[in-house]
């Protein structure tokens, strides 16, 4: 595992960065645990994007931008927790605040377009336009950092709900009225996985296989380093055979159809680790150890990768909790064999 998974889970920032508990003291006195974001609070949002840049090794500069990316408030949302930038520069840092500040200040939708348009890295950077105001020049250092950014911030609150309120995103939309669309409006929704977003950030991610190692930016792990990119209907594929599985909308006589949905699942979509988990936990129960470690292993692996859930109807940390059990009862050889066995399940032994 990594060795910042322990903890994560753990809360232990100290041990992480012995500067972030003071930060966290600093961020949290705003009042972010007590404002709403898509699949929580704001300072769930907040903790979850450190948490995936801190898996993905970024330098600290880039860790604090997503732990402070929307605290003066930005195109998305009206979160603005700091009027004054003196206070966030003293305890970031220059470069720190510099890219919170223009994190909140650009065009973000403009930026995610125009960068999945071009394909690569621009070499003389880019300039954002912005209405009533001055344009915004990118270096192209900058490009990358906001590019892994963005990433991370979708890949952390986006479900379902997201998917009918931004049809097409990044593209340009017509927003619809609410009272014409009132189910759409109704949050959270079916908390169902995303079926749209996850394609459009492996266009996002491919650019940043060409970054060079002088900046010392590791590249993201998600979509294979980010050579791969997930195609919409293999996306839209996988989060509705899965959500059939997990919904009991396929025959139940036998566990087969879920099987062979859970694998079409994973194969129209590797990148994801819950239909590997649900398929380990049917391995578990027809005895197949190996196969179920083999499962169980990889859905692992990608929780890690990614640092938040596809499946937003559980916490990252429960599913990370979920896929050890599954691993070392697969170890193990062992599973309950009766359904009230499933429910004493709880231990993590390594």
């Amino acid at each position: 595992m990594h060795p910042l998974i322990k903890p994560l889970l753990a809360e232990d920032w100290a041990a992480i960065d012995p500067e972030l508990p003071h930060l966290l003291e600093l961020l949290f006195s705003r009042a972010a645990g007590e404002d709403w974001h898509k699949a929580g609070t704001f300072k769930d949002h907040l903790l979850g994007l450190y948490r995936t840049l801190a898996l993905w090794d970024m330098p600290r500069e880039i860790r604090l931008l997503g732990l402070f990316h929307s605290v003066y408030s930005n195109e998305y949302v009206d979160l603005k927790l700091f009027a004054d930038r003196a206070p966030l520069r003293q305890a970031l840092g220059e470069e720190a605040e510099r890219l919170v500040h223009l994190f909140c200040t650009m065009p973000r939708t403009l930026f995610t377009r125009r960068l999945i348009e071009e394909g690569d890295l621009p070499e003389e950077g880019m300039v954002l336009e912005r209405e009533g105001a001055p344009a915004i020049l990118l270096s192209t250092k900058d490009v990358a950092v906001f590019a892994i950014a963005t990433i991370a911030d979708i890949a952390e609150q986006w479900h379902s709900w997201q998917d009918e309120l931004f049809p097409g995103f990044p593209g340009p939309s017509k927003p619809r009225r609410v009272q014409d669309h009132w189910a759409a409006a109704l949050w959270p929704g079916p908390l169902k996985p995303t079926s749209t977003a996850l394609s459009t950030l492996s266009r996002l991610a491919q650019p940043l296989s060409e970054m060079p190692p002088e900046w010392g930016i590791p590249t993201p792990p998600v979509f294979a380093r980010c050579t791969a990119r997930l195609d919409p209907a293999d996306e839209l594929a996988a989060a509705t055979l899965y959500w059939q599985a997990v919904t009991r909308a396929l025959p139940i006589a036998s566990p087969d159809p879920t099987r062979r949905a859970l694998e079409a699942a994973a194969a129209h979509n590797p990148h994801v680790a819950e239909p590997r988990l649900l398929l380990a936990q049917l391995a578990l129960a027809a005895a197949d150890w190996e196969g179920a470690a083999q499962h169980a292993t990889a859905g692992l692996a990608l929780l890690t990768d990614w640092g938040t859930a596809w499946d937003k109807r559980i916490a990252w940390s429960g599913w990370v909790a979920w896929a050890r059990i599954l691993l070392q009862s697969a170890e193990a050889r062992r599973w309950p064999e009766m359904l009230p066995g499933l429910n004493g399940l709880g231990l993590v032994e390594a």
